[in-house]
């Protein structure tokens, strides 16, 4: 366990991150969205993170999401990362690519279907570690909910499966042709199952970041992980702003399961486990049921203290994710009987964002860039 900073020593970040906010005084937690945000990046509060992109209207982790999402306006684009079997950092969900590609109807690949355990959970399918670059250069992307989101199947086979590298590449040539950079949001996604098969994360993003010059304090990028060890890991590593993601209360991130710490995620957003976060982290990335709890009939409940506590640690918080579709939605907002036709998505979004939350992921950027747009107004 990293020594722990004391909020006072702090800055507060906002949607911008790092160094201008406001210094973290005894009243951190009634610090105004304009103090958190920051105005030295000119990101707004809060700001919209495409999840995945624009992934209610394109598959995701593809350039046509990723696009999608920038012209719409999203402040932040989301950027999860796997490797190859040769070392190359892929954008998928997950290093199981049987949903997110047609790797299935390959058949020289059909002996490469598997059945490994990944952070304790069995999966049989098609793994990224399993391939080299060139290998998965010949697939192609596809929806991976097509049951809920049909419309995106008009979309399979268009794109490739994007490298970071060519994201970065990207990021460089839309930032230069705006006049202003674009931001991304990099997640290290099962850190701890890559680094024991030789293929650790961190090191690879760092050698990235630091070849387009996105490694330092005011780099236009924020890393993220479920993992805390990875996020002390890329601190030693970069400057960037961090985020700790965090699952549903009861759950244990990984790293903490591989090496017998009992804390959970209820214990990590007290108030003693945010300053703990906030000794090498400046943000927080928790699941939308640690703001706001739902009850036992799925209905959103009253909001917990961890906005305020998180805040007065001196961290930000980057919750995730508001999707459009009923399904998604709790019970209290959905509308009609189909459970893949938008809800009143608009009230989910205003229930989150009136809890002072400094950021929010959602699969679309436009209705979420509405929503935000009644608060960026305070």
């Amino acid at each position: 366990m990293q020594k722990r900073e004391q909020p006072g020593r702090r800055t507060v970040l906002g949607a911008a991150a790092l160094g201008a906010g406001a210094a973290v005084l005894g009243g951190a937690g009634q610090a105004s969205a304009r103090e958190r945000g920051g105005a030295g990046h000119g990101l707004p509060v809060p700001l919209i993170i495409g999840h995945r992109g624009a992934s209610g209207y394109r598959p995701e982790h593809t350039f046509g999401s990723y696009q999608l999402a920038l012209d719409m306006g999203a402040d932040v684009i989301e950027q999860d990362l796997v490797p190859t079997k040769d070392g190359h950092l892929l954008c998928r969900h997950e290093n199981d690519i049987t949903a997110t590609t047609d790797v299935s109807a390959h058949p020289e690949f059909a002996d490469r279907k598997t059945t490994k355990t990944i952070d304790g959970q069995q999966l049989t399918g098609w793994f990224t570690e399993d391939f080299t670059l060139a290998e998965i250069k010949t697939l192609r992307a596809k929806e991976r909910i097509p049951g809920n989101r049909q419309h995106n199947t008009l979309y399979d086979g268009r794109w490739e499966v994007p490298t970071f590298d060519e994201v970065l590449r990207w990021a460089d040539r839309e930032g230069r042709k705006r006049g202003r950079p674009v931001w991304l949001h990099i997640e290290t996604k099962h850190p701890t199952y890559f680094r024991k098969l030789g293929l650790g994360l961190e090191e690879r993003i760092a050698k990235a970041l630091r070849a387009y010059g996105r490694h330092r304090k005011n780099s236009p990028n924020f890393l993220q992980s479920f993992e805390p060890g990875s996020i002390q890991r890329l601190g030693r590593l970069v400057d960037c702003p961090k985020v700790v993601l965090l699952s549903t209360l009861t759950s244990r991130p990984w790293d903490f399961v591989e090496a017998g710490d009992p804390r959970t995620v209820a214990d990590l957003v007290t108030p003693r486990g945010l300053r703990w976060i906030a000794g090498f982290a400046e943000g927080i990335g928790p699941d939308l049921t640690v703001i706001i709890p739902r009850d036992k009939d799925n209905k959103l409940g009253k909001p917990t203290r961890v906005v305020k506590d998180a805040h007065a640690a001196g961290l930000v918080l980057h919750p995730y994710t508001v999707r459009n579709e009923n399904t998604f939605l709790p019970a209290d907002h959905r509308r009609g009987t189909d459970p893949n036709a938008y809800g009143d998505a608009f009230g989910v979004f205003r229930a989150y964002l009136a809890t002072g939350i400094d950021g929010l992921f959602s699969d679309n950027p436009d209705t979420a860039l509405l929503a935000a747009a009644e608060f960026r107004k305070r």
